[in-house]
């Protein structure tokens, strides 16, 4: 089942993928958010609701927001995949592999929807593409064992965690590089977690303008989803709708000699195997 977050109209809604377009399920389940679905009685029950549904708007054209608009936690892991640790070092930044998953946090404002133009700020010319995996919360916990973890994932959708790479490097804390607005493509939906088996080794690709900029598979995380959500939740309880984005592989721009990074007119895609592809135009500030 795929399920995700739009506008009808002004007004926001979200709802179920049906063939080639979306029936809304706000009503149907007295749940005004997908993240109030997700932490619900009512999501055991998601087949029921959606039982014989018809479209009611196409997807074709369709104004999609972030799959959680306004998650309270986007907790995003850094250098997660060995390639992409070791294409680091050779670009000359000497970071050692850290022994617990690196981390960090967006804020929701900084989140775009599939088909929604990523803005490169006037700030910068550095805008830099990093194709994940996102992992989103639908159990609540803190101090979850790892062998619990799967226990409180939704499902998982496909997060482009792009960089401000010179901001990103003011500070040893890169969290400045990664919050711009209008700089987190999510999307375009989640799949539902029993579409997906635990663990599952997705192949993961992103194109620029067509082009395989990074072309690699979920297998190759040093820190598996187990082990990031219960890292993060030993920090803070995590809750309905949080998300993880689980870190990119190799073949971002800032380490390709020579560097490349996005610019206005450009067009990244992001494809993991099972959920998706998420597109997203780019766009200059202003």
């Amino acid at each position: 089942m795929k399920l995700l977050s739009y506008l009808n109209g002004a007004r926001e809604d979200w709802g179920v993928v049906v063939g080639d377009g979306v029936a809304s399920l706000a009503a149907r389940t007295g749940c005004a958010t997908l993240a109030d679905f997700l932490g619900s009685d009512a999501y055991a029950r998601r087949a029921q609701f959606t039982e014989g549904l018809k479209a009611e708007l196409p997807l074709q054209g369709l104004h999609f927001l972030p799959v959680i608009p306004r998650a309270e936690k986007i907790v995003c892991a850094v250098r997660n995949y060995m390639d992409h640790h070791q294409e680091v070092l050779a670009a000359g930044m000497q970071r050692e592999l850290s022994e617990e998953p690196p981390i960090f946090l967006r804020v929701w404002r900084s989140q775009v929807g599939h088909e929604q133009p990523v803005i490169r700020p006037r700030v910068s010319g550095t805008l830099d593409w990093e194709g994940e995996l996102a992992v989103i919360i639908g159990k609540p916990g803190r101090d979850i064992p790892q062998e619990r973890a799967w226990e409180h994932v939704a499902g998982y959708s496909i997060y482009n965690d792009v960089s401000v790479r010179e901001w990103q490097f003011h500070a040893k804390q890169i969290a400045s590089g990664k919050n711009f607005e209008g700089t987190g493509p999510f999307g375009p939906w989640m799949v539902t977690s029993d579409e997906i088996e635990p663990g599952r080794a997705l192949k993961l690709q992103t194109r620029l303008n067509g082009e395989v900029v990074q072309d690699s598979h979920t297998g190759h995380m040093i820190f598996p989803v187990p082990k990031l959500i219960a890292y993060a939740s030993t920090i803070f309880t995590l809750v309905p709708g949080d998300v993880i984005a689980t870190g990119t592989p190799a073949g971002v721009g800032w380490s390709r000699k020579p560097q490349r990074f996005m610019k206005p007119g450009d067009v990244v895609e992001v494809e993991i195997e099972a959920i998706g592809t998420l597109r997203n135009p780019v766009v200059a500030q202003d």
